[in-house]
């Protein structure tokens, strides 16, 4: 079994590469260590990889920018598991592991012996995640972002939450849109839609608490046309997965998939990664890659 470490020095407010470093040589794996300069390095390590053969571990070092990149290459390749070690701000896609997510995570020797399972992922336009992906004002929203996490004393929650501020206060809301899930069709104003296999993005927020990343199913949010004041008034119902408190204004499926389109080019965000296009289309892309955990920690909140 190899066990790469792809780590990204510019994840996080600090670069803890050469701690890291040293933590992963304490190991008894014979780990490969790659500092990448870019999450595409990063992606073409994975493909090179799971093009060589044989078992291998990849453990993402960095945020879940860094996840996702990895998550590129390894999908469909059933000998290549992935995992996250959380150097990032955000790393929102671990805390389905519950509170100890971090500490857990951080504990290498565990993590290499720990069990893996098929995780599904969210299929937007040919760009693949794990988490969860968004269009709308929440996609502008996750797309700035950036701008604030550099800002002293200012958290992942606190990037998202400036970042939310500015683009509800200064920037319309809704978009006319077309909307498609199953045999539901919406034309009209749309505010945000919200398409998870994962539960958690922007920093901690949680919109569908159950989700599950194995079930075989999206859970998809569509919320209609709100003003400035019922937006900021229902953010925080909405982080904490509240949305069946407002039947009138948040609709709710499971399926597995959605088309979003738009006369002007539409904003969507998969796991950090941005795009832009007229035409969203959303799909589940079923057991797809392999992660691997701790033995002490599961993503199943019922265990």
């Amino acid at each position: 079994m190899r066990h790469l470490f792809l780590i990204n020095p510019g994840a996080g407010k600090t670069d803890s590469t050469r701690d890291l470093v040293e933590q992963i040589r304490s190991l008894p794996l014979n780990g490969e260590i790659y500092v990448t300069r870019s999450a595409r390095e990063a992606g073409e390590i994975t493909c090179r990889a799971a093009a060589q053969g044989g078992p291998a571990r990849l453990y993402a070092c960095g945020g879940d920018g860094t996840l996702n990149a990895v998550i590129q290459g390894a999908a469909g390749h059933g000998h290549i598991a992935v995992t996250n070690v959380p150097r990032g701000t955000g790393n929102d896609f671990l805390k389905i592991f519950g509170p100890n997510w971090r500490a857990g995570f951080s504990d290498l020797a565990a993590l290499s012996q720990g069990p893996q399972a098929a995780f599904d992922l969210i299929d937007c336009n040919g760009v693949l995640g794990i988490g969860v992906a968004c269009a709308g004002v929440d996609a502008r929203i996750a797309a700035d972002v950036h701008r604030y996490k550099t800002l002293p004393l200012v958290s992942g929650v606190g990037a998202y939450v400036l970042s939310l501020l500015a683009n509800v206060l200064f920037h319309p809301l809704s978009q006319r849109v077309e909307l498609t899930v199953d045999d539901f069709h919406f034309q009209g104003e749309l505010t945000l839609l919200c398409v998870c296999s994962g539960r958690y993005y922007g920093g901690g927020f949680m919109p569908v608490g159950d989700a599950m990343p194995d079930d075989g199913v999206l859970d998809i949010l569509a919320v209609s046309q709100v003003g400035r004041l019922n937006f900021l008034r229902l953010a925080g119902a909405y982080g904490r997965g509240q949305y069946r408190r407002y039947p009138d204004l948040i609709r709710s499926f499971r399926s597995r998939g959605a088309t979003l389109s738009s006369r002007e080019e539409l904003t969507a965000v998969v796991d950090g990664e941005v795009m832009r296009a007229r035409e969203l289309r959303m799909a589940l892309s079923e057991k797809q890659v392999q992660f691997f955990y701790p033995q002490y920690l599961d993503y199943r909140p019922d265990l």
